[in-house]
This record gives C-alpha cells, sequence and structure tokens, in this order.
C-alpha cells in the first residue's frame, strides 16, 4: 500500500482510532490524544510501518495499544523513580509527617529552597533535562529531542544531574 494510499486510509479511521485509544487511556481523552499524536509520529517517523499483513484499521489500532502501553509504563516508572526519590530526601531529613503547623511549613518551604538551590548548581544543560524528565514527564529520548541534542548525551547529562543532585541534597552536604 502506498504512503499515501495509508494516510488516507489513517485520515478515515481518525474518529475510530481517537475512540480506541480512549478506551487504551482508560477512558482519559487527554491521555488518548497525546497516544494518539505518538501513534501517527511512529507511522510518519516511519517506526511503525503497515506491512499488508492485516487490515490498515487493525494495524493502526495496534499502534495505538502499543503506544499506549508504553507511555503508561514510561509514566509507572518515572512516577516509581519519584517516589524512591522523595523516600530517600524524607529519610535524610527525617521530616515527620505528622509534623503540621508552622514549623512543617518552613521544613517544606526550606527543602524546595535546597532543592532550587541544588538545581541551581548544575550545568545548564543537566538541569534542562532534568526538568524536563521530572516536571514535564518526557522520556530522556523525547528531551534529547526537545533540546536538539544526541539522545546519548541526553542521557549522560541525565545520570551526571542527577548524581549532582542527590549530593547536594544529602545531609552532610548542608553547610554549601
Amino acid at each position: 500500500m502506498a504512503a499515501e494510499d495509508v494516510q488516507r486510509g489513517l485520515e478515515q479511521l481518525h474518529p475510530a482510532s481517537f475512540a480506541w485509544a480512549v478506551v487504551c487511556c482508560h477512558g482519559d481523552p487527554a491521555e488518548a490524544e497525546e497516544v494518539l499524536q505518538s501513534a501517527y509520529l511512529k507511522v510518519l517517523e516511519r517506526r511503525a510501518r503497515f506491512a499488508g499483513r492485516s487490515s490498515l484499521k487493525t494495524w493502526f489500532f495496534s499502534v495505538v495499544r502499543r503506544t499506549a502501553v508504553e507511555r503508561a509504563r514510561r509514566r509507572r516508572l518515572r512516577q516509581a523513580k519519584l517516589l524512591l526519590w522523595r523516600r530517600r530526601e524524607a529519610g535524610a531529613r527525617e521530616v515527620r509527617a505528622d509534623s503540621a503547623g508552622p514549623h512543617h511549613e518552613a521544613a517544606v518551604g526550606e527543602r524546595a529552597r535546597r532543592i532550587r538551590a541544588a538545581l541551581g548548581r548544575l550545568s545548564r544543560r543537566q538541569r534542562q533535562v532534568l526538568e524536563l524528565v521530572f516536571y514535564h514527564d518526557l522520556t530522556v529520548a523525547e528531551a534529547a529531542a526537545v533540546l536538539a541534542i544526541g539522545v546519548g548525551s541526553a542521557r549522560v547529562h541525565y545520570a551526571r544531574g542527577k548524581t549532582r543532585l542527590l549530593a547536594a541534597l544529602t545531609p552532610e552536604n548542608d553547610d554549601e
């Protein structure tokens, strides 16, 4: 099937594809839009190719399903990493969760100030990669595309940035 035929077929399938994406995203239309856009990008970038072994609809619906699963897996992994990082930070600072009131608010404000200061000590590229991954929910590869750098370079900035950030936030570095 020619690329133009695939494009026309996908245009005709768009309403049904969106409905399927909503199902794959457990009823979340905003997530479904993201998944569908990612699926279209896979087709445009030729990372997903229609080989003609099934109908166009069957093939594209499988691309949408796999894309939804990949995004959900990446999101869960990021959440787990963030949770681990938060637990380490809380354990290092030993801020008790039951301490409400002005002292607790001061501790939270102090923690935010320390994180901002630690991020400020990173190189610009490390800070950008970490912010894109942790605060904007991008993968390292997506952050590399945003920053127009190679994926390998982004991975190095990500790893070094995390290491430096963790070192800056450990209790023995409080005086710096």
